[in-house]
C-alpha cells in the first residue's frame, strides 16, 4: 500500500514522496536522492544496520522505539535512527544539518 510523507532539508526545502508503506525510511530517503547522513558519513557508515548512529531525523510524530538506540533517542532527546523506522502514511520528517550524528540542540525538532 502507498504512502505519502513529507521530507523537509537542512535548507527548509520540501519534498513529498511516495513509498511503500512499512518500507524502511532510510532506503526512501536514499532512492530519493536525500541522505540522511551527514557529509562524513555518506559513505562510511552500516549500512542501515542501526549501529553507527549516523542517519539519524527528526519526526514530528515519532512511533514508540523499537531498538535500543532510539530508546535511548526518545529519552533523552537526540535524533532516531531512519534506518530503523518503517515508513508510515502522513509522517513528516526532518533531515538535520549535521557533520556526524545529530545533536540535542533546541531548535533542531520539528514544530
Amino acid at each position: 500500500m502507498p504512502a505519502t510523507l513529507t521530507v523537509e532539508t537542512p535548507t527548509g526545502e520540501t519534498r513529498e514522496l511516495t513509498a511503500q508503506a512499512g518500507a524502511v525510511l532510510r532506503d526512501v530517503l536514499l532512492d530519493a536522492g536525500l541522505s540522511p547522513h551527514g557529509r562524513y558519513a555518506e559513505r562510511v557508515n552500516c549500512g542501515g544496520r542501526g549501529i553507527c548512529a549516523t542517519c539519524g531525523v527528526r519526526l514530528a510524530e515519532p512511533p514508540d522505539p523499537n531498538h535500543w538506540h532510539d530508546d535511548l533517542a526518545d529519552r533523552f532527546g537526540y535524533p532516531r535512527l531512519s534506518c530503523q523506522l518503517r515508513v508510515r502514511d502522513g509522517m513528516r520528517v526532518k533531515l538535520l544539518d549535521k557533520r556526524v550524528w545529530g545533536s540535542r540542540q533546541a531548535g533542531d525538532g520539528m514544530e
